[in-house]
């Protein structure tokens, strides 16, 4: 018998689009007089912000993109409708910033070797004025649903912009002080530390996701030992936990009862409590009276054992 429990299949149904597009309007003008003034004022620290804006203003289209496409229903040969879109871009978004990092890294190695003349006063003030636009978009995504990978990505990033505009407004500061041309790679330095952060966590949440790993939190051995000890249960196997989008993790299960028991309202118990412990709103369970079949001759992954008593079935 088979059946699983109620569950919401949209991606980030709440996302708020007008206020991720504010932001992203924010973020886009910024980053264009950013870009003009850095090559004006010979600061790498002020384009290497620029950058790390250009892959914040990324993440939030493809954000908007993904939600429009997510939420479509499922039809044809995409049975799970197109959530995984978000994860794509979210992936996309996180090789851009390592490999950003990485230039940014070489080109600030070279800049401490060889420091360009600096424009202090301009990098300073142009970095205060940037803390006010992260601010500012970071107000405003914190209005929108961060369920959504994508959505909670670019708000880290729009954080990690705020650390780093207060980098170069010190490195700026330092500049019209002291004369000191290397305090400005030093800052792009440090902002290219925080793409390589930011970079990582949305490539190694993405790839858990792609790989189909279980989500982050929830210990499959832990939920196959909770569903074994549900009252009437002899045996779990084939037990998968993945997630089908961020936010939304899925379970499958053979679950064995005994033979006196009624499937039906054991795989209610288990469902009820996969979602009360794990919040697993999605969870396809096959449960089958113990002895009943010969089958699953070679089960998937560990066999965890019920407390109900087994009656010489084999699985």
């Amino acid at each position: 018998m088979s059946g699983h429990a109620g569950h919401d299949h949209g991606v980030s149904p709440d996302a708020d689009k007008r206020w991720l597009s504010l932001a992203l309007a924010l973020i886009v003008a910024f980053m264009a007089i950013e870009v003009t003034i850095g090559i004006i004022a010979s600061s790498l620290a002020l384009i290497t912000d620029a950058a790390h804006m250009l892959t914040d203003a990324a993440a939030i289209v493809l954000a908007l993109v993904a939600i429009k496409i997510a939420a479509k229903p499922a039809k044809g040969g995409y049975t799970w409708g197109l959530k995984r879109v978000e994860i794509l871009s979210a992936q996309a978004n996180g090789i851009t910033l390592l490999l950003l990092a990485a230039f940014f890294v070489y080109e600030g190695i070279s800049r401490l070797i060889t420091p360009p003349d600096v424009d202090g006063p301009l990098v300073f003030f142009t970095a205060l004025a940037g803390c006010a636009v992260n601010l500012a978009a970071t107000w405003c995504i914190r209005r929108a649903n961060r369920t959504s990978l994508n959505v909670e990505g670019a708000y880290q990033h729009i954080l990690n912009d705020l650390y780093a505009f207060i980098a170069t407004a010190i490195a700026g500061a330092v500049i019209w002080a002291t004369g000191w041309g290397r305090a400005d790679a030093i800052a792009a330095l440090v902002v290219a530390a925080l793409m390589l952060k930011a970079g990582w966590g949305l490539v190694k949440a993405s790839g858990r996701i792609f790989l189909e790993a279980a989500p982050e939190g929830i210990d499959p051995a832990e939920v196959g030992r909770d569903v074994a000890a549900v009252p009437s249960v002899a045996e779990v196997h084939d037990l998968h936990i993945w997630e089908i989008t961020s936010g939304q993790p899925a379970l499958s299960a053979h679950v064995l009862v005994d033979p006196a028991a009624d499937c039906h309202a054991v795989r209610s118990k288990i469902s009820g409590m996969l979602h009360d412990q794990y919040g697993i709103e999605h969870a396809t369970l096959q449960v089958d009276h113990e002895g009943a079949e010969d089958h699953c001759d070679d089960p998937h992954g560990e066999t965890y054992p019920g407390q109900a008593p087994v009656n010489g079935g084999t699985t």
